[in-house]
């Protein structure tokens, strides 16, 4: 009977100690993601590229609205390996020092008025005129909330910016106030809304509308937020947005569009996300991925945490 005894806890033990094995495997396997939904379709396709050449990696991709998933980390502490930010000042302003050390630029984007066949006015609206149609009253159209989503508050820079650049008189306050039950969490969530006809146009990603085969007007440098040589214009749209504590604003100040990426100082498999970023922001793998689904690279580019950033990944940044 002894014997038996014996013979069982050896094996439940065995069993503890394989089942203890596994878990830490799956978890030395596993890599969080949290990351803005203008990136879904090109990490979609890195994962699906790494995997082939590692395959017991599971990569879990959570796409939200980059302040969406700043918040995450900073207030309800979900673990997270890597975030990809579509504005990089969210990295610096929400999670340096207390989450991340450093912040490495990536990529770029564009604002544009995104629309397809059945939205009415279609065969009329263009660079010049799209600002007169999206406020007539048989028109809908849908924007991002800008205290969830870089894509929110675009929209309402690059409304800024029209009003001066067409010169049209009261024009922000206008396209803003209007059409406030179509504002959604993140840029992506606006594309049911398109496809159901529900809305005619919205402000998105030049890269997402791409993405999606959709049709979209191209607007001038001067309001796309897309060219560097026009950072001092665009310095003067601004915009309150919700801060890091209750009752506090972030003010966002119009500047082109540059996408952020960083690994979280308690992430769990640090070693699986340094490979990763690794993988992201080499030319010949994420950078190529990056560059066909219409969102041009950035590396190497300036970094004000250079210092900070692991040696490995240092060649994807520069100290000028």
């Amino acid at each position: 009977m002894k014997r038996i005894i014996l013979i069982l806890n050896i094996i439940i033990a065995a069993l503890i100690i394989v089942s203890c094995t596994n878990k830490t495997q799956e978890k030395n396997n596993k890599l969080i993601i949290f990351h803005a939904g203008s990136l879904s379709v090109p990490l979609k396709q890195m994962k699906d590229e790494f995997v082939k050449t590692n395959p017991d990696v599971e990569i879990l991709l959570e796409s939200a609205g980059s302040v969406k998933c700043a918040r995450k980390i900073t207030d309800l502490n979900k673990e997270c390996d890597i975030m990809a930010s579509a504005d990089y000042t969210i990295i610096d302003e929400m999670l340096i020092p207390n989450h991340s050390s450093w912040n490495i630029k990536f990529a770029s984007n564009e604002m544009a008025i995104v629309y397809h066949d059945e939205s009415k006015y279609s065969d009329e609206i263009n660079a010049e005129n799209w600002h007169e149609i999206l406020l007539k009253e048989d028109v809908f159209y849908g924007r991002a909330d800008p205290n969830s989503d870089p894509c929110g508050y675009r929209a309402v820079l690059t409304s800024q910016l029209s009003e001066q650049y067409y010169n049209l008189n009261g024009f922000a306050d206008n396209i803003i106030n209007k059409d406030q039950e179509y504002i959604r969490p993140k840029e992506v969530d606006l594309l049911a809304l398109l496809e159901s006809n529900t809305i005619d146009y919205l402000f998105l990603y030049r890269s997402v509308a791409q993405q999606h085969g959709l049709k979209y007007i191209i607007l001038p440098d001067s309001v796309n937020l897309k060219n560097p040589g026009l950072r001092e214009f665009y310095k003067e749209a601004k915009v309150d947005i919700v801060g890091k504590e209750p009752g506090t604003t972030i003010m966002k100040i119009g500047q082109p569009m540059v996408y952020g990426i960083t690994i979280l100082d308690k992430a769990p498999n640090k070693e699986l996300a340094l490979k990763f970023v690794d993988f992201i922001l080499s030319k010949e793998n994420g950078l190529r991925i990056m560059e066909e689904n219409g969102q041009p690279s950035m590396v190497p580019s300036y970094s004000e945490t250079y210092n900070s950033i692991p040696e490995q990944l240092k060649q994807f940044a520069n100290t000028k």
